[in-house]
């Protein structure tokens, strides 16, 4: 079986907005696929949001973080190919740390 594509890695998200590559940039990563998340969570329960083609998009993706601060991250995987994102990868965060998000 061969590989679908390398995988990179997000910058922190850490307020809401487009996410970027690691090195916080482009503004717009394109067509995607999400393949896990690197959570820390905040004081208080929270959430984030992932959206396609920004604030208002399609919402692919609800993850609700529980409050555990400085409890520890922990690591999210999606099965399968991933999550399709085909434009741009937007995340509204409430009450979370942050969280980077492992593409290909």
């Amino acid at each position: 079986m061969a590989m679908q594509s390398d995988v990179q890695a997000s910058a922190p998200l850490t307020a809401t907005g487009q996410v970027t590559n690691n090195a916080g940039t482009p503004a717009n990563l394109g067509r995607i696929r999400i393949k896990s998340l690197y959570v820390v969570p905040g004081s208080t329960a929270g959430s984030v949001v992932f959206r396609d083609n920004g604030a208002s998009g399609d919402i692919l993706l609800t993850l609700n973080t529980p409050a555990v601060a400085n409890a520890g991250a922990y690591s999210v995987i999606i099965p399968g190919e991933g999550i399709l994102v085909e434009t741009n990868l937007h995340g509204t965060v409430s009450n979370t740390a942050s969280v980077v998000v492992f593409y290909g």
